[in-house]
């Protein structure tokens, strides 16, 4: 039951309810409410409580009342809500989870007609099949290019055609078709455009972030420092492994080339010594891929059978039989 009473007294209790609930709460979704009707908005609100709270309001009412709690308050983050109060918009103040919210407000559309002058939120494509129109309809069809065949006395549509595309206006041609054939293309509701946060003002898509999508760019973001970091060859955490890496690679080309050695650089001498062991290697490691645990296992009873046979530098890379 709405408040009865004076125009000022109506101001006056809307920018007390404003103001209380910008205390209340610290986050808030603004949504547009393009053909949103009151039986809907009604439903929308039931759905949402008792987390959650749907103010509508003037815009000019809503940017007065929050300008001057700022002012009051001295807290100028409430000023970000200012810049989005733009066009036919509201307000649902929440604590629960903004994603949830943001679901939850999602559920509540009804679908809608084609009316003539309207701009279509979306393309709209009429499927192939029967109409149930009688043959006499077909001038409406003629008039929008649309394929067709009498099919048992009634008109049957051959092939998908898109009606009206994203952006356009609906026309009077259009309109009447969809209506005869009992199309409601469109579907309204809240739609969430802005969220704030504490202060904090972002896109709605942030909230369809997963754990997998901030781990991916969290890890974009760290191979780019480490990348950055190598070219103009500045020490970081994100590039310090990279560069002990390239150290070793450096340390080991320079004992390859000379008589120098250390313990990390005799087993790359010895397979360069021997090339025949890099063919041994690659079977031993799929088979170690393959068969996991089995494979340190098998590599033990190689080396157990290997023992009692004292071999040559000669007869290195064959077997005991061979």
């Amino acid at each position: 039951m709405g408040f009865k009473g004076t125009k000022l007294e109506k101001k006056q209790n809307y920018d007390k309810k404003l103001c209380d609930l910008l205390e209340q709460y610290t986050q808030v979704l603004v949504c547009a409410a393009d053909n949103v009707g009151s039986t809907q908005l009604q439903g929308i609100r039931k759905g949402l409580r008792p987390d959650s709270v749907v103010l509508m309001g003037k815009n000019t009412m809503m940017k007065r009342s929050i300008r001057l709690h700022a002012e009051k308050t001295g807290n100028d983050a409430y000023l970000n809500l200012m810049t989005l109060l733009v066009g036919n918009v509201g307000l649902i103040f929440t604590k629960g989870d903004l994603k949830e919210v943001s679901e939850e407000v999602a559920k509540y559309k009804v679908g809608a007609p084609a009316r003539v002058g309207l701009v279509a939120p979306i393309d709209v494509v009429v499927p192939p099949g029967n109409t149930g129109l009688d043959p006499s309809q077909t001038s409406f069809f003629q008039v929008l290019n649309i394929p067709t065949k009498i099919n048992k006395g009634t008109v049957e549509i051959v092939a998908p055609v898109e009606l009206i595309h994203k952006g356009e206006k609906v026309g009077s041609s259009e309109a009447a078709l969809l209506s005869k054939l009992g199309i409601r293309p469109f579907s309204y509701g809240l739609v969430v455009q802005s969220v704030y946060d504490n202060g904090s003002v972002f896109s709605p898509e942030v909230l369809d972030l997963t754990e997998d999508d901030l781990c991916a760019r969290f890890a974009a973001g760290v191979s780019n420092v480490a990348a950055l970091s190598l070219g103009i060859s500045y020490p970081t955490l994100a590039a310090a492994p990279h560069m002990f890496a390239n150290a070793y690679k450096n340390v080991v080309a320079v004992a390859l080339a000379t008589e120098y050695s250390f313990p990390q650089a005799e087993k790359v001498k010895e397979y360069l010594a021997d090339p025949s062991k890099f063919a041994a290697a690659a079977p031993a490691a799929a088979a170690a891929v393959s068969s996991g645990s089995a494979a340190p296992a098998a590599a033990k009873v190689e080396e157990k059978a290997a023992e009692p046979e004292e071999e040559s530098d000669d007869d290195m890379g064959f077997g005991l039989f061979d």
